[in-house]
């Protein structure tokens, strides 16, 4: 099983900031992606997932621990919260705390699944990561928060979809385990986007109609011209911005981007698969997780998918998972219909 060190901010986007004429932003990014290299050089190897022994068990309550880094690097850090614990004074604590039960209730609710591994994983996570640091990451093991830069980033634990998109490459670890890489690495990605949304989704009670369908609405500085670092629903019009740049993702295999960066450009590509779930999510309708969600999810645990799975065979995979579980009936035909839409064969 490999351990990806996965960002939710991508290093494209730090590095075009690092060349910044705005001396504080520039120094933040570079800071950043120092960071970034020395955390992704010691991460840790996951532990292996533990097959609940005779019939599966009701999923019980989450098992979180919430450290303090106190801008160091060293983790996890000080204990500041432990499961049934009350509320800290520290709101960025608890913001981390209520984000990894709302990752946990989702996947208990809507699937059944007793944490990331499907066995009681607990879940951890450092927050006050380093000084400035502009990103958040999943290392194998724990989730790690910075306060952002307040440049161009805020709180990193301000977004719950945020927090579950990090706690949801675990989910993926522990599955398909995806390589990441090239489009198995972009699948890796949007798998995040989509648990992610579908957790925030989860927690507001909205229907997919309802949703915003953006990644990280409320992490950028009020003066950043942008609503979130990604959008589903519109991929490549999350952000235009003086500083930040443009939003690169598309929407449509003949826009894939070939680029050597960001592992292939997996934060980039990923809009592909994330705007055919978007596309399914809404023609479906009612609430994304029971149908779209069910879908994906039976995917990444249905043992088909390898390590280097690329677009068209996931594609392929939804369509086998759609009509095992629902016929042909209208799951099918929303499935089929969405990857058609962004250039995916689904046979």
């Amino acid at each position: 099983m490999t351990s990806p060190f996965c960002t939710i901010v991508p290093p494209h986007l730090l590095e075009h900031l690092a060349s910044s004429p705005n001396p504080a932003v520039a120094a933040a990014a570079r800071r950043t992606l120092i960071a970034d290299a020395s955390a992704r050089a010691a991460r840790v190897l996951p532990r292996a997932a533990v097959a609940p022994e005779g019939p599966a068990a009701e999923p019980a309550a989450p098992r979180r621990t919430v450290y303090d880094a106190q801008r160091r690097t060293e983790l996890p850090g000080v204990k500041v919260r432990d499961e049934g614990e009350e509320a800290t004074a520290d709101a960025t604590v608890n913001r981390a705390y209520a984000g990894l039960g709302a990752t946990f209730a989702l996947f208990r609710d809507a699937f059944g699944r007793d944490s990331m591994d499907g066995a009681g994983l607990p879940l951890l996570a450092t927050v006050h990561y380093d000084e400035k640091y502009g990103n958040a990451f999943w290392n194998g093991e724990q989730m790690v928060f910075g306060d952002g830069d307040d440049e161009i980033f805020l709180d990193f634990t301000l977004p719950v979809d945020v927090i579950a998109h990090e706690l949801a490459h675990g989910f993926t670890q522990y599955t398909a385990n995806l390589e990441y890489f090239s489009q198995s690495g972009a699948l890796n990605e949007s798998v995040s986007d989509v648990f992610g949304s579908l957790v925030k989704q989860h927690a507001l009670g909205q229907t997919a109609e309802q949703a915003d369908w953006l990644i990280g609405e409320g992490l950028f500085h009020p003066d950043v011209e942008g609503r979130a670092l990604r959008s589903m629903k519109a991929p490549g019009t999350a952000y235009d911005d003086d500083v930040l740049g443009k939003d690169p993702q598309p929407a449509h295999m003949d826009d894939y981007v070939r680029t050597g960066q960001d592992n292939g450009g997996v934060h980039i590509n990923s809009g592909i698969p994330n705007h055919a779930f978007y596309l399914v999510a809404t023609e479906l309708g009612g609430h994304a997780w029971d149908r779209a969600g069910r879908i994906w999810y039976d995917v990444m645990t249905g043992g088909t998918l390898t390590p280097e799975t690329r677009f068209a065979e996931f594609a392929a995979a939804t369509v086998a998972a759609a009509k095992a579980r629902y016929g042909d009936a209208a799951e099918i035909q929303a499935v089929t219909k969405a990857w058609a839409a962004v250039g995916v064969p689904t046979d």
